[in-house]
Parts: C-alpha cells; structure tokens; sequence
C-alpha cells in the first residue's frame, strides 16, 4: 500500500459520501407519497431512482469489484433500465421508501469495505479507482435526474438555495476561433467514460461561437416576433414536432400580462431576462438560431473553444485550466437552483474570452451521438454504443444540477430532440 493509494481511497470514499449526501436530500425533502408517485411519464418515481443507484453499487462494487455475495439479486430485474421503460415503473413492485433505504445502506457499508481491500491498479475497471469513480458519477448523474423530476412535482416547495452570483462582467459578441487542429476526447483523463475516449485530433475550419448563452430575454424577443409561428425558422422535423406538440415557449413558461413567468421548483416569477434560457428542446434552439442568422455549434467546436489553449496547443480539461471546478468557475452541484446571468463567472471563461461553457445549462450541440475514431465500449455496451445513432444529439457543459465529478470539458451527454424536461440551453455559431 502506498501514500498515493490511502489518498485515492479517501478521495473515492469521499466522492461517494458527497453523492449519497445529495441523494439523500432529494428523497428526505418529500414525503412517502411524493416518494413513489410518477410526476412525469418521462421520469421514474424518485424510489425506483434511489434503489437503482444502490443495485448498481452493488453490481459494480460489491459482486463485480469485490467478488462478495449478493444482496439482493432478486431485484437485479427490477431496476435494469433497459428491462422496464420509465412510464411502466410504477406498475413494478419496487421496494418501498423504508426498504430501499435500508437496502442502499448495506450496499454502501460493503461497498466501502471492498475500497479498504482492494487493489486500485492491475486492470482497467480498478485502474485509478475507475470502477468506483463511474459508480460515483451514476449516482450523481441520477441525482440530476431526480432533481428534475423535482422540478416536474406539483405542490408547494420543497427545495432551498441562494440565487447564483450577479454579472460581474458584460458579455457580448462573438469569439472568433481560428481555423486548424485540436485534441478531442481524452485518453488520459482517469474517471473519463467510454464515449470521451480515445483522445483524437480534429480539424475545424474557422467559426464564431456566442461568448454568452441564449438568455431569457433574447428568446423572448424570438416568440414575441413570432419565432413560433413562422416554419422558415424550423427544420422540417422541427416543425412538425412544434405543431404535435403544441410548444409555444419553453417548458415552465406562462403569459405574465405583456411578459413571461417561469415556474421554477414550485416558484413562479417573472423571467430573468439575462439568465439563461432552460428547458428548451433541440428543436426550439436551432429555430431560434436560424431566427438570429446563426446556428448550433458542432460538437467539435464547442469543445475547441472549450478547452484549446492558443498559447501552448493543448487541450486542458477545463475552460480556465487543468484545476477541478470550485465555486468560482462555475455553477455547478445544486448549489444554485437556476442558471446563473451571463458574466457570472469570470474565472471560468476560456481563453477565448467565451464564457461559462460549465455549468448553468447543458448546451445542445448540432451533433449526432457516435463513438469517436478507435472507441471501445467498456465496461458493458449498454452505457454508451446503444445510444449511438441520428436518433440522439449531443449535449455538453453540464448544468446548476451537474455534479463537478460529472462535468469536465470531454464529458458527453446526449438525449432526443424532443426532451426538455432536463436543463437544456444553448448558444449559437456561425461559420467564419
């Protein structure tokens, strides 16, 4: 054992802690019945969401990681994901709130256990504390799911936290990034998922990315001149779906005399109109690009103007360096319940003076999902190469309700055109 080793597993046990502290509030702030009642046919009741962080712990960690008995094998089948669609959860005999409290609780004491034997090097799943790092970002990525879940619950409120910082500097216009080559992906980055891997160059031609997010405001101006009613502005798909759906302005948007309201974890106010704009779908962001004579950035280019440094040539993990994000670089982890105003976060701009890149909403990217030159599903197909396909787009940066062990400047989500239920923005592009 060494120094390296001890500090490793303090960091892992550390990172699960945080999550499950987090998991924990967002299942104690309701009662029993908001516990297992569906809030949206898109969203699992929040006590599936919490046994099945805890199956997975045990999966990855406890029988796989550590080689020890099962605890509950016969719920294996209950919380696959792709077994049971989110609509037809509830009709499963799942366990009850009491029950899977108790069961992610011994999940956590063994799998805490198999981190004070185990070898964290040897083989790719336990190399850097992998396996423990994915179980760490599920959970968190989980919680992001169930905090927008909370967002879909009906009644009084449930969840506190202070309004993110005030601008502390304008933002306007346009960065201009200059034509050539830069790395994409990672193959070094330690808890990094299959789909950031391998590291690889890409040559991006010239293109002027937005130094700010698509605020409030401005997608105001795009209803309010008729955005939603003209098809010029809509891909044929997109148009379809905004008659079929009947979408008049982003999710949890209401009339407010001659304004707009938003509905906001149970809190309805007049917009913000130089926060960003949430809750739209792909869709709704690339009509209103169009709109404004721009469009959505490629995936490539948001993520060369993300982490390119023109100095050296490198690719650095983040917007502002290689350091992890801290409460002055982003808005990240729930510490803030909506997207923070453009200008936010100075010490979080990129080098091309583009800012909050990470964080605040996650932005949709013009990009169909696909493994990159040399990807290897690892550990199992299911997390990332089923989803490959034009039937998913891209989205990267994170959100408020991103975890920062779920965010860095490779991390790849992704999710259908239609969904704007999670905390999806954007900005716009054009070519140079």
């Amino acid at each position: 054992m060494t120094i390296e080793t001890d500090r490793l597993r303090d960091l892992v046990a550390a990172e699960l802690g945080r999550a499950r502290d987090r998991t924990t509030l967002l299942t104690e702030s309701v009662d029993e019945g908001d516990l297992i009642r569906q809030h949206s046919p898109l969203m699992s009741p929040l006590v599936w969401d919490l046994a099945h962080v805890g199956n997975q712990e045990e999966l990855w960690l406890v029988r796989d990681v550590g080689g020890r008995e099962p605890v509950r094998r016969d719920i294996d089948e209950l919380y696959d994901a792709f077994k049971h669609p989110r609509r037809d959860r509830p009709q499963l005999p799942l366990l009850g709130p009491g029950e899977a409290r108790r069961y992610v609780a011994t999940v956590r004491d063994k799998a805490l256990d198999v981190l004070s034997r185990s070898r964290l090097d040897g083989t790719p799943l336990v190399d850097q504390g992998f396996a423990f790092g994915m179980i760490v970002q599920h959970e968190q990525q989980h919680d992001e799911t169930m905090l927008a879940t909370h967002q879909l619950r009906t009644g009084a409120p449930v969840l506190e936290a202070p309004p993110p910082p005030a601008p502390a500097v304008p933002v306007t216009g346009e960065a201009l990034i200059p034509a050539g080559p830069f790395t994409m992906g990672t193959s070094t980055e330690p808890w990094a998922l299959d789909n950031e891997r391998p590291a690889h160059q890409v040559i991006v031609p010239a293109f002027h990315i937005d130094r700010a997010l698509v605020t409030n405001g401005q997608y105001a101006a795009f209803i309010d001149d008729g955005g939603y009613d003209d098809p010029r502005w809509w891909s044929e798909a997109g148009w379809a779906h905004r008659q079929s759906a009947g979408l008049v302005a982003p999710q949890h948007w209401s009339r407010d005399g001659d304004g707009w309201a938003s509905t906001s974890f149970g809190r309805t106010q007049r917009i913000v109109a130089d926060e960003p704009v949430v809750h739209v779908c792909f869709h709704e962001a690339a009509a209103y690009a169009a709109w404004a004579g721009k469009r959505l950035p490629t995936e490539a280019e948001w993520e060369k103007a993300a982490r390119l440094d023109p100095a050296t040539g490198r690719s650095r993990r983040f917007p502002w360096g290689d350091d992890p994000p801290a409460a002055e670089h982003a808005n990240l982890g729930q510490r803030h319940l909506r997207p923070a105003p453009a200008g936010a976060y100075p010490m979080g701009v990129s080098p091309w003076g583009v800012h909050q890149l990470i964080g605040d909403v996650w932005e949709w990217t013009s990009t169909d999902f696909h493994g990159y030159p040399g990807f290897a599903p690892f550990p199992y197909r299911e997390y990332s190469e089923v989803f490959f396909g034009p039937e998913y787009k891209v989205l990267r940066g994170g959100s408020f309700g991103t975890d920062r062990s779920a965010c860095r400047g490779t991390f790849r989500n992704w999710d259908y055109p239609i969904r704007r239920q999670i905390f999806s923005g954007f900005r716009c592009a054009r070519d140079a």
